[in-house]
């Protein structure tokens, strides 16, 4: 079974568990799938040896089918048990992309409810629960007194919340205003609040490239880079994903050959580094480099 399927039936298991019965048209909307669908999953469970209710064209699953008690103790912490885990978790160093991806899959196993201060800073979690409570039901929120750091102002965003990137600091959303999918930054944003109004733009709801610097954009511009012990021990430290694009061509030289969305992300790593780091086929790259130093030597003055 591939991995989105299993997603599916994960989510169908917790919906099915839950106290109130649903129609089968209602979970096919909340999964986005055909009733047909639901029905087979259904029928999956089903000859797994759960037993299905069904109450006024309604079901669920009822929680005295075998193996049930099985799961729910696999998957289930107690308040002891995620004090630990949480513990556990947060002891690993913030770059090792290793506890990124262990947060990621418990959140999408797991009642966020539980983890949320596991998955993200205690202060944004509530912002996070409600961003999550609309991703579910498919509402729209409101992004209130959102701090922008282009637009340098302090405003409200009405958007479609629809993903959050790797680490649940910033989440892609299809912005009203501006007709087009931005990424927002949880730690900007004042409050979430929960719309009443559904989502009107799924097909739009595609999100775009981050680069190993953490910019995105929907440009791609090539990288090419020469790198001594140093720099490219920094980089794997800084930004655990490049790491995976480092190629080693000798004891002391990596070459990191890549794409960014813009040259602002790298050229801050490599402004201290110069002395460690060439530059090769880039010749955008190296001009942008050019007018940074251009820039510093004139303030300089």
């Amino acid at each position: 079974m591939d991995q989105p399927k299993l997603e599916r039936l994960l989510r169908l298991m917790k919906m099915l568990t839950a106290n109130n019965y649903l129609t089968v048209e209602e979970i096919a909307e909340k999964l986005s799938i055909s009733p047909r669908s639901v029905y087979r999953y259904i029928d999956t469970f089903r000859e797994a040896g759960f037993v299905i209710k069904k109450k006024n064209n309604c079901i669920r699953l009822d929680k005295s089918s075998p193996y049930f008690k099985d799961i729910s103790e696999l998957i289930h912490f107690t308040e002891e048990e995620a004090y630990i885990l949480k513990s556990a978790i947060e002891s690993i160093d913030e770059n090792n992309i290793l506890k990124q991806n262990l947060k990621k899959k418990l959140y999408t196993v797991y009642n966020y409810k539980i983890l949320a201060e596991t998955i993200v800073n205690g202060r944004h979690s509530r912002n996070v629960r409600q961003l999550v409570q609309a991703m579910e039901e498919q509402q729209t929120v409101l992004l209130k007194n959102y701090s922008s750091s282009h637009g340098n102002d302090i405003r409200d965003r009405k958007v479609e919340a629809f993903a959050f990137t790797t680490n649940y600091e910033q989440v892609w959303c299809y912005c009203l205003e501006d007709r087009e999918v931005k990424l927002f930054r949880v730690s900007r944003i004042g409050v979430v609040e929960v719309l009443t109004e559904p989502w009107k733009h799924v097909a739009a709801h595609v999100a775009g490239y981050i680069d190993i610097f953490r910019m995105h954009s929907n440009l791609k511009l090539p990288l090419k880079l020469k790198m001594g012990l140093r720099s490219s021990s920094l980089l794997a430290e800084e930004f655990p994903l490049a790491s995976k694009q480092l190629q080693k061509i000798s004891d002391n030289e990596w070459i990191l050959d890549t794409e960014v969305c813009s040259y602002d992300g790298v050229g801050r790593f490599i402004m201290g580094l110069l002395e460690d780091i060439e530059i090769i086929d880039s010749p955008e790259f190296l001009q942008y480099i050019a007018t940074q130093i251009d820039m510093m030597k004139s303030l300089s003055f």
